[in-house]
């Protein structure tokens, strides 16, 4: 048994999250025990200036580089309060698998771009730390997303049922979890990303709390119909997104195709946008998994009580039956998935496995996910 230490900051830019987990050494699926949880909030200046890095700017290289230092440092904090919580020396953790924060990804030009600075991370805590799990997969040819997949088939797969676990962060991914073990998945396009960003806009917070100022608005089946014209909705899997794509540049040329979508409320159009997760993720149930058994939902999505309850009618509406569900029923919090995951991904690449799965990705063919930072 060894303690890994995941962390995870995603394209909802809301801080960075951490898992202190306990990993047998020979680990082949099943439960993995969560010691201990922590999360620690970007401020306001790191989060514009990692929301400034998503597109092209004057002076770029140093500001990522100061980006990465002022990350790192967060991430360090959040590995002292979890050893701090549990009274654990550094010594005693194998290795922390850092994601790092995206600020690109361009998969179709062969690469990604997660900013983190491991090198200070592991001068920083003295724990060996595993980055970059991207890049390898885009070398492989793949899209290098999602990752999660192989992860929740090894977590939460099921040899009895056929599952669909739905991670709604900035972007929103399907993994589909077959008994007979084959996993497929790919993401499904925005999540949280743009009712983030329109919330931001017009009400200056960060996210929409429990979804209550898209419920308070009417959804505009016009401007609804207008988004779901982006021909990445229609594109054969394997497949991945990001902020390079769904932004409020975006938005803004869905806008300028009529006149009235820029009469509509803000409101309604936070409603309109909170539609479309739903109506995407759901769309892609319905194409890719609609005999799955059982739906999870995991990421900030699962806190959004409008959102899910969008979701679950939507899943009426389209005649699958499948129970809907967060992850706590299968025994984790809805937020510490992505940062368990990458947890997982840190142990595989210490044991020299495979963290990828090519029938999500579309590589060409198995690779172990990362490059170490040592102690």
């Amino acid at each position: 048994m060894s303690l890994y230490i995941g962390l995870m900051s995603g394209t909802s830019l809301d801080g960075v999250d951490g898992v202190l987990s306990s990993i047998p050494d020979e680990y082949d699926g099943g439960e993995i025990g969560i010691l201990e949880t922590a999360h620690v909030p970007f401020d306001g200046p790191l989060r514009q200036q990692l929301m400034s890095l998503q597109l092209p700017g004057h002076n770029e290289i140093e500001k990522e580089a100061l980006a990465a230092n002022r990350l790192s440092v967060l991430y360090a904090e959040c590995v002292y309060t979890l050893l701090q919580k549990k009274s654990i020396s550094a010594e005693n953790v194998r290795a922390i698998g850092a994601h790092g924060q995206t600020i690109r990804h361009r998969p179709e030009l062969g690469f990604t771009r997660q900013t983190n600075n491991p090198a200070l991370l592991a001068e920083l805590t003295q724990i060996n730390v595993i980055g970059d799990f991207r890049s390898r997969d885009i070398a492989a040819n793949g899209q290098g997303a999602p990752l999660v997949p192989a992860f929740h088939y090894a977590v939460f797969g099921s040899q009895h049922a056929s599952r669909a676990v739905i991670n709604i962060g900035g972007i929103a991914n399907i993994s589909i979890l077959n008994p007979d073990g084959s996993v497929s998945g790919f993401d499904t396009g925005p999540g949280n990303m743009l009712m983030d960003a329109w919330v931001g806009k017009h009400l200056k917070k960060n996210y929409d709390e429990d979804g209550k100022w898209g419920k308070s608005g009417v959804c505009s089946p016009e401007l609804l119909m207008a988004l779901l014209k982006e021909p990445f909705f229609g594109q054969v899997p394997p497949k991945s997104t990001g902020r390079d794509l769904f932004n409020l540049n975006w938005l803004d040329s869905v806008f300028s195709t009529s006149d009235s979508f820029e009469r509509l409320e803000p409101s309604d159009v936070q409603s309109t946008l909170t539609n479309l997760t739903a109506e995407t993720i759901t769309d892609a149930i319905r194409d890719h998994a609609s005999f799955v058994d059982d739906i999870y939902i995991c990421g900030g999505g699962a806190k959004n009580p409008f959102l899910m309850k969008l979701i679950g009618q939507l899943l009426r509406k389209k005649n699958i039956p499948a129970m809907l569900r967060t992850s706590d029923a299968l025994g984790v919090d809805p937020m510490h998935v992505e940062a368990l995951a990458f947890a997982w991904l840190a142990h595989r690449f210490m044991i020299g496995k495979p963290g990828n799965l090519p029938s999500v990705t579309g590589a060409r063919g198995l690779r172990t996910l990362g490059a170490l930072y040592p102690a």
